[in-house]
């Protein structure tokens, strides 16, 4: 069973975190720009990365450090996104070399990462003279999770981290209790193909680099792939989990029934977070729910749901409450998954109530008072019955608004 806690990545034994603001930032002082994780202990480590083409530098350097399986902190800045740029990974290894003369560890034990504007060169030295500052302030409470969280965010209007527990009585860890907690950042330039935006998540349950590796690798293909606002794969996308094993010493492996718990919290975890990215979407009012059912395979499912969810004309839709539900069939079409349109229906949910508003591929009559009430909660539920098979996938995004023009239009400035 999972226990909802706080405390974020230090909601696990051993694990402090924080933010400050250096200047990477240049337009606001008091904004923190520059993010530490890390464990007492040395960590298992796996990570996940973009398959966009055009790659951040800190990815690049990432690979490297953990060719081992090993890492002992993780390091994020936020304002720039190291990518395209100019000395790109030499600045990247001038962050790790910082933090590991800080923290007292081998460079290539930090990971780092990056968030921000692509092809400006990273102010590296502000990070640098910072370090030490970051370091003492990083602690193991709650509060230090979320200045972390928050030292992390670009167009982000909120921070987002959350953590869960499970009892290792009758899994082999009688008394033991072992944490999953994570963090990450994300509202534009989001459809991943492999993870997320930028996200770190901690645990003190003993695994293997691999087992570790295979878990977060599922649990980002069931939560953070499953995510679009705005049809756009970012340069930066990183995905870390670190395991310093802390709450105990037995290895938990892939084969045992223990694993499956610790799977079970991982994509818990991932999910929460999924969805406050697509609740965060750049100028969003609402998010969106795609629910496919009844696909002829779980990779249909979740192809059809995030076309018919991330449609810009359907989610300009969804804004003004307007129940134009063949936007969604449309999307649905050109999404290159196979299904047949004459069996489909579509039906509106939300806290309002729900509404059915096609039945086998065609408009049935509804209250379109009622269509306006059910599309303009805070949350609406594309369901979305194909009638063709037992699979099915859950896709999440969020309304297009005139804000996400406006933010996008003068990003740099």
């Amino acid at each position: 069973m999972l226990n909802f806690i706080t405390g974020g990545v230090c909601a696990a034994q051993g694990f402090r975190a924080g933010g400050i603001h250096v200047g990477v930032k240049t337009h606001a002082a008091w904004k923190k720009d520059v993010a530490l994780i890390v464990s007492d202990e040395d960590c298992a480590c796996a990570a996940v990365y973009t398959k966009n083409a055009v790659k951040a530098a800190h990815i690049h350097v990432d690979k490297r450090h953990l060719a081992d399986g090993k890492a002992r902190a993780a390091v994020i800045n936020s304002g720039n996104a190291n990518a395209c740029a100019p000395m790109g990974e030499e600045n990247a290894e001038r962050v790790c070399a910082a933090a590991g003369k800080a923290l007292g560890c081998r460079p290539e034990d930090v990971v780092v990462a990056a968030t921000g504007v692509i092809g400006q060169t990273l102010n590296v030295a502000v990070i640098e003279q910072g370090m030490p500052e970051l370091c003492a302030a990083a602690a193991h409470t709650a509060a230090g999770s979320d200045a972390a969280a928050h030292a992390i965010m670009t167009t982000d209007t909120c921070p987002k981290h959350g953590s869960v527990s499970f009892s290792g009585d009758g899994i082999g860890y009688p008394g033991v209790t072992f944490t999953v907690g994570g963090m990450c950042k994300g509202a534009g330039m989001i459809m991943p193909i492999m993870a997320t935006m930028i996200a770190v998540i901690t645990t003190d349950a003993p695994l293997a680099a691999p087992d570790l590796s295979q878990a977060l690798t599922a649990a980002v293909n069931k939560s953070f792939n499953k995510v679009t606002v705005d049809s756009d794969t970012s340069t930066n996308d990183t995905c870390a989990v670190l395991a310093n094993g802390l709450a105990g010493n037995t290895l938990i492996e892939w084969k045992d029934g223990d694993y499956e718990i610790f799977v079970a919290a991982l994509d818990h975890v991932c999910r929460y977070l999924a969805r406050s990215i697509a609740a965060d979407g750049e100028g969003c009012t609402k998010l969106i729910t795609c629910l496919m059912s009844g696909a002829r395979s779980e990779e249909s499912a979740e192809r059809l749901g995030k076309s018919g969810g991330g449609s810009s004309l359907g989610k300009a839709a969804m804004f003004g409450a307007d129940a134009n539900w063949g936007r969604v069939l449309c999307a649905m079409g050109y999404s290159k998954a196979p299904f047949r349109p004459e069996h489909v229906d579509v039906t509106f949910r939300s806290a309002a109530g729900e509404l059915l508003v096609c039945k086998q591929g065609e408009a049935v009559d509804f209250d379109e008072a009622k269509a306006k009430e059910v599309l303009s909660q805070k949350e609406v539920i594309i369901a979305v019955d194909l009638h063709e098979g037992e699979d099915s996938a859950e896709c999440w995004g969020c309304d297009l608004t005139y804000d996400y023009v406006k933010i996008n239009g003068d990003y740099r400035t």
